[in-house]
């Protein structure tokens, strides 16, 4: 949870970043407010349509491959690996999210005081959730920076040859190619005698018979005297 002690810091360096101006009593010339009235609404006119044309196919293309490279990840690399459904929802909001929230600000004059401020609140915020893993934090970090990239309408090419080095690098580096991938499991261990460090091959081979797993290191945990039991982390490979 955030604290308030960390809100209250969090709005006031806001609040110093933001950038104050001064605007001092002129006098206005009426004969020049007249000339300059018609120019100022045919710019905003011109402002407004341009703002809505930029909402144009490019943003619909960019979607797109966002999207696909998202679909991408998930399919061949992430559930196969990992078999989790819960989080998939979760990845394809947030990117969702972002990439529409990154877009929505490209109108928004925001100082870059501001920006950074709305940078630190995702910085202290912690998506809390049973279970997510350092490996499911990395992912989730993936889909967020792919929002944002996509969000930025770069050039087709561009975005294309950035998405291609995030789903290669990932596919790499999480596809049993250069390192295997290392599976954990926590394991209710009932004799104790055997979590001696003279009994540690004797453990591991019991490990092994007893769950079928090919274990090659393991990590004592909290051990319970009274009840005769240790937690023992197996780490195996798939």
């Amino acid at each position: 949870m955030i604290s308030a002690k960390q809100l209250t810091m969090f709005f006031l360096l806001l609040l110093l970043a933001m950038p104050v101006k001064v605007c001092l009593p002129q006098q206005a010339d009426p004969d020049l407010a007249l000339m300059e009235e018609p120019v100022s609404k045919e710019t905003k006119s011109k402002k407004k349509e341009q703002k809505i044309l930029e909402m144009n196919e490019k943003f619909l293309i960019s979607l797109g491959i966002n999207l696909l490279n998202v679909a991408l990840i998930i399919l061949f690399i992430y559930y196969p690996n990992y078999r989790k459904l819960d989080y998939i929802f979760t990845f394809i909001i947030f990117n969702l999210v972002i990439f529409l929230l990154t877009f929505v600000l490209k109108y928004v004059k925001l100082s870059v005081g501001a920006a950074f401020g709305l940078f630190a609140v995702f910085s202290m915020l912690r998506y809390r959730t049973q279970g997510l893993s350092m490996k499911d934090l990395t992912y989730l970090f993936i889909f967020i920076s792919m929002g944002v990239i996509s969000a930025i309408q770069l050039e087709y090419y561009e975005l294309a040859i950035i998405h291609g080095i995030i789903l290669t690098s990932t596919f790499v580096l999480d596809g049993n190619i250069i390192f295997k991938r290392e599976l954990l499991k926590s394991i209710q261990y009932e004799n104790i005698e055997m979590i001696k460090p003279g009994n540690h091959e004797a453990l591991m081979g019991d490990l092994r018979n007893r769950t079928g797993l090919n274990i090659h290191r393991i990590v004592i945990g909290k051990i319970n005297f009274l009840k005769d039991s240790a937690v023992i982390k197996v780490y195996y490979y798939d």
